[in-house]
């Protein structure tokens, strides 16, 4: 995929100015959006990506098209589990209900920030050593692993990392919101208010999500427009799916050994990727491994969106049982 200077110009002017009219509006008017608001917003950049895909389809042809979907696709499940962990920080320093929102899109301005450098890396990375491949692969089979052993999303996951503890010893903070604002002024002291330590805690989490997500997203294609694209689409409608979701994050109880499925899946693809163009001395004498399947990217659509689907059923079919069965207890 040969995508020139202006195309990359344009793409990246189009979606600033929909994050700063995003940035715009909740600068302008903090509150907590309601349902609807939500889903007209959530539908609004559902839509984007869709028609983005459409555009691809028409352009570049639907093995182009097919590679987007399933990046964003697997980068928007995997933002989901991300959500998790936002409603526990959220919870853990008493955000307020109507500056989340805020806290939400600015994490996320970081978060693309951060995956943009890492997209770069890992595209240079694999233009030079298709032996990356072998990394990749393992790391997202171990990680998917490790998910599996999680299991069922807890409310102790997350824990305050070193740059936290640093900065609550070191800066001088405030026991205080002051609205969205980073300082504020107490006794005649210019102070760090709470909101500051809660934005670290957002941007080293996703910057922690983002060692998980680039490599899935690279096993699914390694043209960096659409790795880079498939990541902003996904993170943009984030902000509204977490007020959205709402109470309906906890009824997802399977959804880790669902993503755990997806990164198993990706790694082996990347292992069998970096058989098949494999020049490592050691492996098949350096040559490429004949018998490596190619999984085609219709069947990678096809097993994550099953997946997924699955896993979500199974988690809600779960959650109203679980929910019948309290009401009869109470009612005995």
């Amino acid at each position: 995929m040969n995508v020139s200077a202006w195309v990359w110009a344009g793409t990246l002017v189009a979606l600033t100015a929909v994050l700063l009219a995003d940035l715009f509006i909740i600068g302008r008017r903090p509150h907590e959006p309601s349902v609807r608001e939500s889903s007209l917003w959530v539908t609004f950049y559902v839509g984007l990506a869709l028609l983005f895909g459409g555009g691809l389809w028409l352009t570049a042809g639907p093995s182009i098209a097919g590679q987007f979907y399933t990046g964003w696709l697997t980068e928007y499940s995997l933002s989901v589990d991300n959500l998790f962990v936002f409603v526990i920080i959220m919870g853990r320093f008493a955000v307020p209900r109507p500056y989340q929102q805020k806290v939400l899109l600015i994490g996320i301005l970081l978060a693309l920030v951060m995956r943009g450098g890492f997209i770069a890396a890992g595209a240079a990375l694999l233009a030079q050593f298709s032996w990356v491949f072998y990394l990749f692969g393992g790391f997202l089979i171990y990680t998917a692993i490790n998910l599996a052993r999680q299991g069922e999303p807890v409310d102790d996951e997350f824990s305050e990392n070193v740059l936290i503890r640093w900065s609550r010893k070191a800066l001088p903070l405030s026991r205080n919101f002051d609205g969205a604002r980073l300082t504020t002024r107490e006794n005649g002291r210019r102070l760090f208010t709470p909101m500051l330590i809660v934005m670290i805690a957002i941007g080293t989490t996703d910057l922690i999500f983002a060692l998980d997500s680039i490599p899935a997203i690279f096993g699914i294609t390694q043209e960096a427009y659409l790795v880079f694209t498939a990541n902003v689409f996904a993170l943009m409608g984030l902000r509204q799916l977490y007020f959205l979701l709402g109470g309906l994050l906890d009824r997802l109880i399977y959804l880790s050994y669902g993503l755990s499925v997806v990164l198993g899946f990706i790694g082996v693809k990347l292992m069998l990727e970096a058989l098949a163009e494999n020049n490592l001395p050691f492996v098949n004498d350096g040559k490429p491994v004949a018998w490596a399947p190619h999984i085609p990217i219709w069947l990678s659509l096809a097993v994550i969106l099953g997946t997924l689907s699955i896993a979500t059923a199974a988690s809600l079919f779960k959650s109203a049982r679980d929910r019948r069965r309290e009401l009869a207890r109470a009612r005995r």
